[in-house]
């Protein structure tokens, strides 16, 4: 527990120890939130951490939330041959990435044999020693109930913050949840700052490592750099693969911005053929006034490699001129990222 700032108490086999440092990094992490009907027993009811080391596999699955988590272990588990059903509440799966995107995961998780079902909602869970039975609500209001082998509960993630002393030192949270931190990774306590999964999202690793950097840097007092979160590159493994960076279309459009889109398949791209990767496209988003990037969302094969090299570039504050005069080598799936930016200002090549 944090008494103060500064100040650590530790309860350890010996007894009670108390910890004095200038600075304190909380990295506490967090933990696959549960649903209050649907606690995971690690038997039939499953959270990521049970999903990665099954204690069986799973024939009939049931996969609750359709954010990267969900859809990680629905296309792994799919992939395996078991009977995979996704259920999420929303009227999209992947739902924070570009609506686009959204639709052709669906199309194609679904030609792979998974039944998806979008504004649809689980009214009831009843896990038992065989099996699960699930009453599942659909988007016109019908109830079902269907019976799985396992269920994997994916609907978010909850801190380790609650028993470390912040609500009596007054550390302020960013909302129900999680703590709030500057550029810097500093808490409103002078002294405190906090990094990963106990901050506001992304909730990814990359992001936490880097954080971690920033917090350093700054205790240091050299010359920190702050953390963008637009900048940030999210990657899901599923099959086929999604990568992303910045705004999507509907975000762009949403925070003012006239833009251009680009967009370019894989069925085009000679590298993709070869592998037999035919499958998915790259979308580029720009501010039509600027030509600043705003945003790169792909799916297909290897696009979480493909990624970076448009979060550097959103990072140098790229335009459409330095992407478009720039040399892609031949032949590579980066050729496509070429591609879609040509096609966002009516210069695509191969298409």
């Amino acid at each position: 527990t944090i008494t103060a700032p500064g100040k650590i108490a530790v309860k350890t086999e010996k007894g009670d120890e108390e910890l004095e440092a200038k600075d304190i990094i909380i990295a506490t992490g967090a933990r696959a939130r549960d649903l209050p009907f649907a606690k995971a027993d690690g038997k039939r009811i499953w959270t990521y951490r049970t999903a990665m080391t099954p204690p069986e596999m799973p024939t009939k699955l049931l996969v609750i939330g359709s954010g990267a988590i969900g859809i990680e272990f629905a296309s792994f588990y799919n992939d395996m041959g078991a009977d995979v059903t996704v259920v999420e509440m929303l009227d999209r799966i992947v739902p924070v990435e570009d609506e686009e995107i959204s639709k052709f995961l669906e199309k194609s998780l679904k030609k792979q044999g998974m039944t998806i079902m979008t504004k649809a909602g689980i009214k009831a869970i009843d896990a038992g020693d065989k099996g699960v039975k699930a009453e599942i609500e659909d988007s016109k209001g019908n109830k079902e109930t269907l019976d799985f082998s396992h269920v994997i509960v994916a609907v978010g993630i909850q801190p380790n913050i609650e028993t470390i002393g912040l609500d009596q030192l007054g550390v302020q949270p960013d909302d129900r949840y999680h703590i709030k931190t500057d550029e810097y990774c500093r808490t409103n306590i002078e002294g405190i700052y906090a990094i990963g999964d106990c901050t506001a999202g992304p909730w990814l690793a990359h992001k936490a490592s880097h954080e971690g950097v920033i917090a350093a840097e700054t205790i240091a007092g050299g010359h920190p750099h702050t953390m963008d979160v637009n900048n940030i590159p999210g990657c899901t493994y599923c099959h086929p693969q999604i990568a992303s960076v910045g705004l999507t279309e509907a975000k762009a459009k949403e925070a003012g911005h006239d833009v251009k889109v680009g967009k370019f398949p894989f069925i085009g791209n000679g590298k993709a053929i070869a592998l037999g990767e035919t499958e998915g496209f790259i979308k580029t988003v720009f501010d039509a006034k600027t030509g600043e990037l705003l945003g790169a969302h792909m799916i297909g094969a290897e696009v979480t490699e493909l990624i970076q090299g448009y979060t550097i570039g959103k990072s140098l504050e790229t335009t459409e001129e330095d992407l478009m005069n720039t040399v892609f080598p031949h032949p590579t799936l980066s050729e496509m990222m070429h591609e879609s930016v040509l096609d966002a200002y009516g210069r695509v090549l191969h298409m």
